[in-house]
């Protein structure tokens, strides 16, 4: 309950786990039956970057700030596109200059309520008291997006499957207490049985490699037929008591993330590594890229 993401928001882990979400609910527009966004660890929604908590830490300038202060080739632009767009909105004022830094951060909820169409919901869940009012405040009288304060293992249980049928799950913990990892892959293999054919984003940070190998080992053992690992490592993990990198992991990837993480991925890595042995991989769970990180 002491985590607080608006000391990190904006830093490298949001840039890539918010441009997967963005590309994930690209694709589920795909189709016009309305889907449906689940959101169990929402924060307040929006950061301001010039707040108290954002000066302190720094940590946009290494993220969004990087992302955004030089050309980004036209492949990786196409790819990131979605997310940018949605960066954009909440920040109208924002110039469309090269280096235009955004003076607000959009969280995964307010994200993903930018890209939603008419029809589609969004339920953003946030157990701290002060982070609930204040994201409770941002959404109020939007009919919809429906916003509640449940620990995130409950909200899943009460929440899936969705009417709609269709939809993406985004998971991210503070990991704050010992067990994460754990109650991480417990809590996949129980949503999965209510909500098989559900889109799943498990987000996690990498420090010591180790505990990453057995994690993914853990993930393996579930016996999810479609479960694939997109990391992004921004140094060599030296010091295992570092934030290295962090990682998602995606049950029923859309068809053609693949080869869009294949772009974005080692692009993220160059432009925001923080030290020499960075890298972006993305991989079915087990394959032989994963084996080199």
């Amino acid at each position: 309950m002491n985590y607080r993401h608006a000391f990190h928001a904006g830093n490298f882990a949001d840039v890539m786990k918010h441009a997967i979400l963005a590309l994930v609910i690209e694709h589920l527009k795909l189709k016009p039956a309305p889907c449906r966004v689940i959101d169990t660890h929402a924060g307040t929604g929006r950061y301001s970057l010039d707040a108290v908590a954002a000066t302190k830490s720094g940590e946009w300038r290494d993220g969004i700030g990087r992302l955004l202060s030089g050309a980004i080739p036209a492949d990786v632009a196409q790819t990131l596109a979605p997310y940018l767009d949605a960066v954009r909105s909440a920040n109208p004022n924002m110039s469309d200059a090269p280096n235009a830094i955004p003076a607000v951060y959009p969280g995964s909820p307010l994200i993903a309520r930018s890209l939603l169409r008419r029809g589609d919901y969004l339920v953003a869940n946030e157990l701290h008291p002060a982070d609930h009012a204040e994201l409770a405040r941002h959404f109020a009288g939007d009919p919809q997006t429906k916003v509640m304060a449940l620990d995130a293992w409950t909200a899943m249980k009460s929440l899936l499957p969705p009417k709609e049928r269709r939809g993406v799950v985004l998971v991210d913990p503070p990991f704050e207490e010992p067990g994460e990892f754990h109650r991480l892959a417990d809590g996949l293999r129980e949503a999965t049985r209510r909500f098989e054919t559900g889109i799943y984003l498990l987000w996690y940070p990498i420090k010591d490699p180790k505990r990453i190998r057995s994690f993914r080992a853990r993930l393996a053992d579930l016996g999810i037929g479609k479960l694939a690992v997109a990391e992004l490592w921004i140094r060599k993990p030296v010091n295992p008591d570092l934030l290295n990198g962090c990682g998602l992991a995606i049950v029923n990837p859309p068809y053609l993330l693949g080869e869009k993480l294949d772009v974005l991925l080692p692009f993220l890595a160059d432009r925001l590594a923080a030290g020499s042995g960075a890298e972006g991989v993305y991989a079915a769970l087990g394959s032989a890229p994963l084996d080199r990180v």
